[in-house]
């Protein structure tokens, strides 16, 4: 447990470096990134599998478990689901469909995010829909709610099951990574909190009535219907709220900031089944 703990320590030292442009930074790779972090959640939550871990706080506390598969059995996202199968079966203007840019199938989580060679920046599905949208003469949709977390909604839900696979293919995509690594890390706002403050070290523990969760699997279930929103929102949404709650000046929605993030994050949950949408407190 203690070299875990100290590895985990020297990630966070070396994300830190990176924030402030130490070459260093680049020491560790991916491969022994994800290898430390999960191992730091294997041994934190002992006999949790790997699995497990796309049920965020459902994974380690079996009493909200219960009351959580009651709520998935009729889930109140189910209406946002079947919402977005109409966008995506509803022509454009043009009379093109979201089916022109991905081809007919809907099932797209398994190939976003990506690093996108050509243009050297982290494509993740949202920002892939509004290209389509502008594309095809449409306006395009508000990142954090409403009908994008709609069309997602559905997307991921014909895409569950699939397994994060996240390649890291080149040293442009590895300085994103790096980048979004070191947003991960860096200390930030009033409370001088980072990401890892509440879903690393102080995962499992509670704030007021609220268990923190494992970081593990972040990735995996989005978009989430909260009950304290009462209604979806995507994982951006939720960067920006956990900035917020930081007392820090959240980055603009699928910026580069948030999109390095994503890419870093969901690298580190490589190997879960994506299970969207799903529910949340």
């Amino acid at each position: 447990m203690k070299i875990v703990k100290f590895a985990m320590i020297a990630l966070c030292a070396i994300s830190a470096s990176a924030f402030a442009g130490d070459k260093k930074a680049t020491d560790t790779t991916p491969a022994e990134d994800l290898k430390t972090y999960q191992d730091y959640f294997f041994k934190r939550f002992s006999g949790v599998p790997l699995q497990e871990y796309a049920n965020g706080v459902y994974a380690i506390n079996e009493a909200s478990r219960e009351n959580w598969e009651a709520i998935e059995e009729f889930p109140p996202y189910e209406p946002m689901i079947e919402e977005g199968e109409g966008m995506w079966n509803q022509p454009f203007a043009n009379g093109a469909t979201y089916g022109s840019c991905f081809g007919d199938d809907p099932a797209q989580r398994k190939n976003y995010p990506y690093w996108d060679a050509a243009r050297k920046m982290v494509m993740t599905l949202p920002l892939a829909i509004n290209e389509c949208r502008t594309a095809n003469g449409e306006k395009p949709l508000k990142y954090k709610k409403g009908a994008m977390a709609n069309l997602l909604a559905y997307m991921s839900y014909e895409s569950r099951g699939q397994k994060i696979n996240v390649a890291i293919p080149d040293a442009d995509a590895l300085a994103a990574y790096n980048a979004g690594k070191s947003v991960y890390f860096a200390r930030r706002g009033q409370l001088n909190f980072n990401c890892a403050s509440c879903h690393m070290e102080s995962s499992g523990q509670y704030i007021r009535s609220e268990q923190l969760s494992p970081a593990l699997g972040h990735a995996t279930n989005w978009p989430v219907y909260r009950s304290k929103w009462g209604e979806l929102g995507t994982l951006h949404r939720r960067f920006a709220g956990c900035m917020k709650q930081m007392r820090a000046k959240p980055y603009k929605t699928q910026g580069e900031e948030f999109r390095n993030l994503e890419y870093f994050l969901t690298h580190m949950s490589s190997d879960i089944e994506y299970n969207g949408p799903s529910a949340r407190k």
